[in-house]
């Protein structure tokens, strides 16, 4: 009984902002029922009106914490057919930057909750793919897998993200330039469309809507079943890191690691990233120990040419049954290859579940001294391999200066390893690097560590690049206008509005993208 009455007050709720009326459809779905929770708890909804960036906030009307995807689906539904219509957004972990996943006076659907999930996750050994919630987080994904000796292929550095979450946008990690991104992975999906439809999709089925909802920014539908392809799940890792103060040798090695994609798993790494590093401080404090602090290492001591190095990370999967004199010359045989600061190497070992985890675990340390909660002014840049110098003399080199409160990531991609029908843009270039400048606003009293400052420097790194016609692409876009959106997508623009009109004629989802205003009464707007 208190379920309905929460359900009924919260209809109320919507007819009263949004300004619905009382028409069949409110109707039906009170009288169906969801089987999850409409909430207008003030938790869920300020909850709901924030995310990871911490930069903007939009209040919603109410929550949904779905038991099913007919849920997801009876709520979009209700939403379409509805004579005034209200905005509908997809949440996950909430990592988003700019609001992506808000919406203002609207429902947010909380795809992943602390406890069970709507669905467990379904392993096929034999056919290697497991069956997954799209709000399910990753971490828990790799736990299900493990059980059987699998994991997934491709993976993002945080594991903490709702599957949903990253297939929407792409979901990149230094095994890309092998497996491609997590899209690239993904055999079979269940979508909500903007109509409230549900629909099974894959290559076969509906591949229109497949491969528009894959790095599709949540414009088309709402993931809530991914089918993800997995493989043997290695046991152990070598972890390697080496120094450069030469950017052009760090970039030639990084190239060259990435073109062995083809090559036998001997003969090759199989994660490849990188870092910058604009500030001495960082250099002992970086996402893990580098150096012992009881022995630290300046910049000064390495040889380097000026004031920023450059890191390049790599690993070698191996198994519990593996002889290590093997590893050890594979690594060594591919480290010969290499010109980076020989005093420079730091190698560890560690399980490979550990490996994956590492960022959550420096989230931990953060947590512990306050500076987890804070704005994140993420930026993260597709930038062409043949315009990477550039980039390096203006940003790293020019507008960065010597501090920063994050870590910078730059590590190159091979294209042909990412689908060309999906709706992600990426720099017209058979290679291209992404440079993610991860940077946390401090209240310390440092002005070019306040928030002010880091958005600053973001529009001038921006600007830089624009004038400069280093025709990067943003990943995890964030755009206000519809005419950036159109510069964003280019050639892809007509093919995405096509697609918006079919699969979400009122431009009811992800309004928080800013992609397209809604088309339904003002005072429901997002934007």
């Amino acid at each position: 009984m208190a379920g309905k009455l929460l359900l009924l007050f919260a209809i109320c709720r919507l007819i009263v902002i949004v300004g619905l009326t009382l028409n069949p459809t409110v109707t039906d779905l009170f009288r169906v029922g969801i089987h999850g929770k409409l909430s207008v708890d003030p938790h869920d909804i300020k909850s709901a009106s924030m995310d990871f960036g911490k930069t903007t906030r939009n209040e919603p009307t109410a929550v949904l914490h779905p038991a099913t995807a007919d849920d997801v689906a009876k709520l979009v539904k209700l939403a379409y057919q509805s004579s005034h219509g209200f905005s509908v957004s997809a949440r996950g972990h909430g990592h988003s930057i700019n609001g992506q996943s808000q919406t203002a006076n609207g429902v947010v659907i909380q795809m992943s909750r602390s406890g069970r999930s709507p669905a467990v996750p379904e392993v096929c050994e034999k056919k290697m793919y497991v069956d997954v919630w799209g709000g399910e987080l990753w971490i828990d994904v790799l736990k299900s897998t493990l059980e059987y000796g699998l994991a997934p292929k491709s993976w993002t550095d945080y594991l903490y993200l709702s599957v949903g979450g990253t297939l929407s946008n792409a979901g990149i990690s230094g095994q890309a330039f092998n497996h491609g991104p997590q899209i690239s992975n993904v055999h079979e999906m269940d979508v909500v469309t903007g109509k409230g439809q549900l629909l099974t999709c894959s290559n076969d089925k509906y591949p229109e809507l497949f491969h528009s909802v894959l790095g599709g920014l949540g414009q088309f539908g709402i993931v809530t079943r991914a089918r993800i392809a997995l493989e043997p799940s290695p046991q152990r890792v070598r972890w390697i890191r080496v120094l450069y103060s030469n950017f052009s040798a760090f970039t030639h090695d990084q190239e060259y690691l990435i073109s062995l994609h083809n090559k036998p798993q001997s003969e090759k790494f199989d994660y490849i990233e990188g870092f910058v590093i604009v500030d001495e401080g960082l250099i002992n404090n970086w996402r893990s120990s580098f150096f012992s602090p009881k022995n630290p290492v300046k910049i000064s001591s390495l040889g380097a040419g000026g004031n920023v190095l450059y890191c390049l990370e790599i690993t070698k999967n191996y198994y519990d049954s593996s002889n290590p004199e093997s590893i050890d010359q594979e690594v060594e045989g591919l480290l010969k290859k290499l010109n980076f600061i020989p005093a420079s190497v730091f190698t560890t070992d560690l399980p490979y579940v550990d490996f994956l985890d590492r960022v959550h675990k420096a989230e931990l340390k953060l947590r512990s001294k306050g500076l987890w909660e804070v704005p994140h002014p993420w930026l993260n840049l597709f930038v062409p391999k043949s315009r990477i110098p550039d980039f390096d003399k203006g940003v790293f080199k020019g507008i960065l200066g010597n501090k920063t409160s994050g870590p910078i990531l730059i590590y190159p991609m091979n294209k042909n390893k990412w689908d060309e029908k999906s709706s992600v843009v990426t720099p017209d270039e058979d290679v291209f690097y992404l440079v993610a400048l991860l940077r946390s606003a401090l209240d310390n009293g440092e002005e070019t560590l306040t928030l002010k400052h880091l958005s600053e420097e973001n529009r001038k790194i921006l600007k830089f690049c624009k004038e400069s016609n280093i025709r990067v692409k943003q990943y995890l876009p964030h755009y206000t206008t519809q005419e950036e959106w159109m510069e964003h997508y280019g050639d892809k623009w007509q093919q995405i509005y096509r697609k918006k009109m079919e699969f979400d004629p009122r431009h009811i989802l992800a309004t928080g993208q800013r992609v397209f205003e809604p088309r339904f009464g003002s005072e429901v707007r997002s934007w």
